[in-house]
């Protein structure tokens, strides 16, 4: 269903995409799961200056530790847990699993990662997306 764009909120590809080509145009900022990951505090301050925004460090602190994965997964209105499984079934693949970047080597077998590798090449060819699967 992901790769045919079968999902409530449409293609993945399709969303990623149509932000990326419009970020220079609109007011757009575009963040990375991993750089978050890397430096969460970095991506606070970040998204602060795009709101043009000035917080004190305590501020800055408590945001980061409430977007922390851990909180967020506890989070219903983060976790999706709040959705109806009609929309979004959590038994088959809970939105939030491990927090940790390139966890999806440990759902994939050998043929599902070149099968994806290959969808995401044909999809995704048209734009160039500095993802990173490392940290």
């Amino acid at each position: 269903k992901f790769m045919k764009g079968e999902l409530s909120w449409g293609s993945w590809y399709d969303h990623v995409k149509g932000y990326w080509m419009e970020r220079e145009k609109k007011n757009i900022l575009y963040l990375f799961y991993e750089d978050m990951k890397e430096n969460p505090r970095r991506e606070v301050e970040r998204i602060m200056r795009y709101l043009d925004l000035s917080l004190s460090d305590e501020v800055i602190s408590q945001i980061v530790e409430l977007t922390s994965f851990k909180n967020m997964k506890d989070n219903p209105m983060a976790n999706y847990s709040c959705i109806p499984s009609p929309v979004f079934d959590q038994s088959i693949s809970p939105f939030m699993r491990k927090g940790e970047v390139g966890d999806w080597k440990n759902h994939f077998n050998p043929e599902q990662t070149k099968i994806f590798d290959e969808d995401y090449e044909k999809q995704m060819k048209d734009v160039n997306i500095p993802f990173r699967s490392l940290i």
